[in-house]
């Protein structure tokens, strides 16, 4: 698999997007685009054709798994690995992040200094 290097991020708190932005290109060296909704992912996201998509759960409107199965249909988005990150992380809800087609789920609340690594780990482990 290629090296990653761009990262979309779709999360409408400002404060955690600064701190996640912060954290991946700082830490990780990653080129980060920042989505504050569904909607605005919807519209935008292909352009910047990220190889990875991390997203919140839990945003008003249009929630991380409907906006997720949205982008499914966008082209160049269809195979696009997806990480969901919420709070809701009991094995269940986990369970159906991964039936969505998440790849993988990242607790919050999160460690800015590991979160790279998180990222770099499952992007090294993806089939």
């Amino acid at each position: 698999m290629s090296t990653l290097h761009r990262i979309a991020y779709v999360e409408d708190e400002k404060d955690i997007q600064e701190v996640a932005k912060m954290a991946l290109e700082l830490v990780g060296g990653f080129s980060v685009a920042v989505f504050s909704s569904g909607q605005e992912a919807l519209e935008k996201m292909a352009a910047f054709a990220p190889q990875l998509i991390l997203l919140d759960v839990m945003m008003p409107g249009l929630d991380g798994p409907t906006t997720l199965a949205m982008l499914r249909e966008q082209e160049g988005l269809t195979d696009v690995p997806a990480i969901f990150m919420t709070a809701k992380v009991q094995t269940h809800e986990v369970a159906r992040y991964e039936a969505l087609g998440a790849v993988d789920v990242i607790a919050k609340p999160f460690d800015p200094m590991t979160l790279a690594g998180q990222l770099k780990e499952i992007w090294d482990n993806l089939p």
